[in-house]
């Protein structure tokens, strides 16, 4: 089935919202055991991932590191995707980036 991120209010309202039907997420994203990683590897592949505007920041400089990895229009659609509903959390107030597991 694929993971889901979403722009959501802190009522939990979806604004925009990316499908990732073929697990592209899954092949870029770092692992749990990832050391180097100091955000991303947080994102838990089962269950939901909630970052809000204090965390945003430190999320979109590791997010940026992933584009050398995709490999193709698709990869880099989905992280384009992602990383434009961040920068609304950025941006914004009351937003938040929701991850979703299969």
């Amino acid at each position: 089935m694929g993971s889901t991120a979403a722009l959501v209010t802190e009522r939990d309202e979806e604004r925009d919202v990316v499908h990732d039907p073929g697990n592209v997420l899954h092949r870029l994203l770092p692992s749990a055991d990832d050391k180097s990683s100091h955000i991303l590897r947080y994102i838990d592949w089962y269950g939901v991932t909630l970052f809000n505007r204090l965390q945003i920041g430190a999320f979109i400089e590791e997010w940026r590191t992933l584009y050398s990895k995709a490999w193709s229009e698709e990869a880099q659609s989905i992280l384009n995707r992602i990383e434009q509903c961040a920068q609304k959390v950025q941006d914004g107030v009351h937003l938040y980036l929701k991850f979703i597991g299969d």
